[in-house]
């Protein structure tokens, strides 16, 4: 099935550079299509317009709109890991060349795109029956920068730290 709704991305300039990036990040990628101005803008012809890409099945469209909106975190990405490897594997690609660390898992990229980097079962821990056991998961979480799923599940099973 055609993906219905494909997230389109503003950038100022650089959504080519974006997409590449992403398609480096991301297994499985691959550019469909890029559009160029044409003479209808002279200031801006043959420069890009849109490039629409897929990662992991999923379609994004860059537009170069020029530098009046930027992202921030009230829009995010969430990858859901397997494991640590992939966490650890996403962390370090999203913050490298500019990306900055946030609270939680979450990660900006170089790009300011804001991503939520988290292993699977996550939900599943934060909203245990034993209360208490929820609590100290979710303590743990919010102590961290990136997720580290071992330090988790041990605060959530009462192990010291």
């Amino acid at each position: 099935m055609q993906q219905k709704i494909i997230p389109s991305l503003w950038f100022d300039t650089e959504a080519e550079d974006a997409a590449n990036y992403y398609l480096s990040v991301f297994p499985d990628g691959k550019i469909h299509s890029i559009t160029h101005y044409n003479d209808a803008v002279p200031s801006k012809a043959g420069t890009v317009v849109t490039v629409e890409w897929e990662v992991l099945g999923m379609r994004f469209v860059g537009i170069n709109g020029g530098p009046q909106f930027k992202f921030d975190e009230a829009i995010s990405f969430q990858i859901m890991c397997e494991d640590q490897d992939e966490v650890d594997y996403y962390w370090e690609k999203l913050t490298a060349d500019g990306g900055e660390e946030g609270p939680c898992g979450w990660v900006k990229d170089r790009f300011g795109l804001s991503w939520q980097v988290v292993p699977k079962g996550m939900d599943q821990l934060f909203s245990d029956p034993d209360a208490d056991r929820a609590r100290r998961a979710m303590e743990a979480m919010l102590k961290m920068r990136k997720l580290d799923i071992a330090a988790i599940k041990a605060a959530a099973d009462g192990v010291p730290a």
